[in-house]
């Protein structure tokens, strides 16, 4: 039974499956904003911070690549991805204009293929759901929060504090 979450209070249905801490990553194909595919194998040895927002051009979600974009030089090993939906060029473009020197931005609007592996597909607007993803150096996932109501920010402290445990 697929996943639902809110977006704007109304409920929306999360095609794929639900992760959950403990599981293996799924590995996915996604565009960096060069257009080259990338993988999860690209980050092996790494922590992953996946942030995963509906559009870099909206309030929450540029905020939120703001404040990982910050948060990022402090963390050691660790590479943090924002995964969207929006064009490679935009995300490019919206970097660019924004200073965001510290986060890669990734696009899933080819294939949707991370939405699908990680359950954050919104079947009614293919957009990603909002979302945090920690995947260890092993690619075991070790934190997920699938944030209820879409427009709402994530709970950042939560995600930062575990990752001073890794």
């Amino acid at each position: 039974m697929p996943k639902h979450v809110t977006f704007k209070q109304e409920t929306v249905t999360l095609l794929g499956e639900e992760q959950k801490a403990g599981n293996k990553a799924p590995d996915f194909t996604v565009i960096a904003n060069d257009l080259s595919e990338k993988t999860l194998a690209d980050y092996d040895g790494k922590v992953k911070l996946i942030s995963v927002v509906p559009s870099v051009d909206t309030g929450v979600c540029a905020e939120q690549t703001r404040r990982f974009n910050e948060e990022a030089a402090n963390l050691d090993n660790t590479v943090v991805l924002t995964i969207s939906m929006d064009l490679p060029f935009a995300q490019a473009r919206w970097c660019g204009a924004n200073g965001i020197e510290n986060v890669e931005t990734l696009s899933d609007h080819r294939l949707a293929d991370f939405g699908k592996n990680y359950g954050v597909l919104i079947e009614e607007l293919r957009l990603l759901s909002r979302s945090i993803f920690v995947v260890d150096e092993n690619n075991e996932i070790t934190y997920v929060e699938y944030v209820p109501e879409v427009t709402n920010h994530p709970n950042y402290d939560a995600v930062l504090e575990h990752l001073k445990t890794k």
